[in-house]
């Protein structure tokens, strides 16, 4: 196994900081990695908002659902899909632009997820501990004014990021047998090895360091489809100019 390889593997959610704040110049060598991702046709459908202002980190961690570690960590990222840029340079070399287009929503969130996972492994590799933050979109429309997004531009997730002043455990994830399926979609052993990954997360909850509970996978999921999950997204992203043909 190479370095990369097990660098990789060994993520875990970080969620307490040292006090000590990541050099400027290295978090911009991070975003540097960021833009060295694969995008979409070379679209580079994103901006990183780097919210300085501690009193903007304090209300979009309030935002979040309290998520301590958005004010405590060194540095706090929003990353959003952007399709402002690119359509407003098309239209100045002489583009019909057509806005709107489900697959621009597409393309500019996979964009970022791409360009943000790149970041965080780069600041992994540096000794840094980071967390994603989907509790942003709780309310996307008051982070957007926060941030002044401009029409076309969504805030897709948040990043904390700092020096670690924990070291949880790597949580599990699902068999590779589950996941990689050869030729076709084939699901019919799914339920058992679910089964048994189920015996492995409930062991690891009953074990780790921080949060132990009785609980599994399949469990942790009950919440995600019982009920109508930010069912504000549609309307907030129609009204930002993305996903309305």
């Amino acid at each position: 196994m190479n370095p990369t390889i097990e660098l990789i593997k060994s993520h875990r959610s970080i969620r307490k900081f040292k006090d000590q704040k990541i050099p400027r110049e290295l978090l911009e060598e991070l975003v540097r990695a960021g833009q060295c991702a694969a995008t979409s046709n070379h679209v580079q459908a994103y901006s990183i908002i780097h919210v300085v202002n501690p009193e903007n980190r304090q209300r979009i961690s309030e935002l979040a659902g309290g998520q301590a570690h958005v004010v405590e960590a060194s540095d706090f990222l929003v990353f959003c899909a952007d399709m402002k840029r690119s359509t407003e340079a098309a239209e100045r070399a002489g583009a019909d632009v057509v806005r709107g287009m489900t697959e621009q929503l597409v393309v500019a969130s996979v964009d970022a997820a791409l360009m943000a996972q790149n970041v965080a492994v780069a600041a992994e590799s540096e000794g840094l501990g980071l967390c994603y933050v989907g509790g942003i979109r709780n309310d996307p429309a008051q982070v957007a004014e926060i941030l002044k997004l401009p029409e076309h531009v969504y805030p897709v997730f948040g990043m904390s990021l700092g020096y670690p002043d924990q070291n949880p455990e790597v949580k599990p994830r699902l068999p590779l047998e589950t996941i990689l399926k050869e030729d076709y979609y084939d699901g019919s052993k799914d339920e058992e090895q679910i089964a048994g990954f189920d015996d492995t997360m409930h062991q690891y909850y009953l074990d780790r360091t921080g949060g132990n509970k009785d609980s599994n996978w399949s469990k942790e999921l009950k919440p995600l489809f019982t009920t109508k999950l930010r069912p504000h997204m549609k309307e907030f992203l129609n009204k930002r100019g993305f996903g309305v043909k």
